[in-house]
């Protein structure tokens, strides 16, 4: 079922409600204020808002500069622009130097759609996943982008977040967990391979186990959207306790979830193990419908995944 509520209009507005109580949120967006719903904010907060125009290095080194007056930036862009144009201000400016500063990728993979290969961040993730003390997280949908906010704020250093920017599949109600950093969630129980997944990749995940269980396939669906640091107690039990993995995830699978997780999984407790994901490719237009087929993200692909997992247990 789809979500009734935008990621993107959700944060904005817990941002709002959150700065009414805390003069620290300072919001920036690179000229991009429709489409992240940041009017709002400027609307709230006109001298809490910075828009930099299209210089997202400059937003960075503004947003390094606010965090070491004690603010709390929030630096928005197209997930691209927010991380491989300005990398190396990143990696210095804010990483290296330990500052506060939350920084808003948007349109992740796929989800970029009409804009194209040079907009279609397959590798965001794997970038920041390499800075040294960096967050990283991608919340499923609405409710758990506003849950995660509180934890976000609260974390002292930097941190990525990876955001659907529209209206994404329902995962959780109004009795979600507290979400925090660094926490998977487990979605569905299963006794013979878990699909670990995160954004748009878990509602294909519960989808994929429903068909698998039609093959007399016990599938376990957990929620990774913190790819660093990962929660590895719980994945270490699933390993433990279902005996295959199959990652899920709207990014290529170099340096991302599926490599994330089977750094952990060969050191701890190595199972047979198969990655979902973009296959070191170029993004390209279209809808993110066909584009999932294209690329081997789709639900019946993750079902064939866990075929291969399941059968290597053997």
């Amino acid at each position: 079922m789809t979500d009734e509520r935008e990621i993107r209009q959700t944060l904005a507005a817990a941002l709002v409600a959150t700065a009414k109580k805390d003069d620290r949120i300072v919001v920036l967006d690179a000229d991009l204020m429709s489409c992240h719903a940041t009017k709002c904010f400027k609307e709230a907060f006109p001298d809490r808002f910075i828009n930099v125009g299209i210089a997202e290095q400059n937003m960075i080194g503004i947003a390094a500069g606010l965090a070491t007056m004690g603010k709390i930036p929030f630096a928005y862009s197209f997930a691209p622009f927010a991380t491989r144009r300005c990398y190396d201000q990143i990696f210095i400016s804010i990483a290296y130097t330990g500052l506060n500063v939350k920084i808003v990728g948007s349109e992740p993979g796929v989800a970029a759609e009409a804009n194209g290969g040079t907009h279609m961040p397959f590798e965001d993730m794997a970038l920041m996943r390499a800075v040294p003390n960096m967050v990283c997280v991608e919340p499923t949908d609405a409710t758990q982008m506003e849950g995660l906010l509180p934890a976000i704020i609260e974390h002292n250093g930097p941190v990525y977040i990876r955001m659907f920017r529209k209206k994404a599949e329902k995962i959780y109600d109004s009795d979600a967990p507290e979400f925090k950093l660094g926490k998977a969630y487990r979605l569905l129980e299963g006794s013979d391979v878990t699909l670990m997944a995160s954004g748009i990749m878990v509602a294909r995940a519960i989808e994929a186990a429903r068909l698998l269980g039609e093959q007399g396939i016990s599938a376990r669906v957990v929620n990774v959207c913190t790819w660093k640091p990962l929660d590895r107690d719980e994945i270490v039990a699933c390993a433990s306790e279902t005996g295959a993995i199959v990652t899920c995830e709207n990014h290529n699978i170099f340096g991302g979830l599926g490599s994330a997780i089977a750094e952990l999984i060969v050191r701890e407790r190595p199972v047979p193990m198969e990655l979902v994901g973009i296959n070191d490719k170029f993004g390209q237009v279209g809808k993110n419908a066909y584009l999932s087929e294209v690329y081997g993200i789709t639900a019946n692909d993750i079902v064939r995944a866990a075929q291969r997992a399941v059968a290597r247990k053997k």
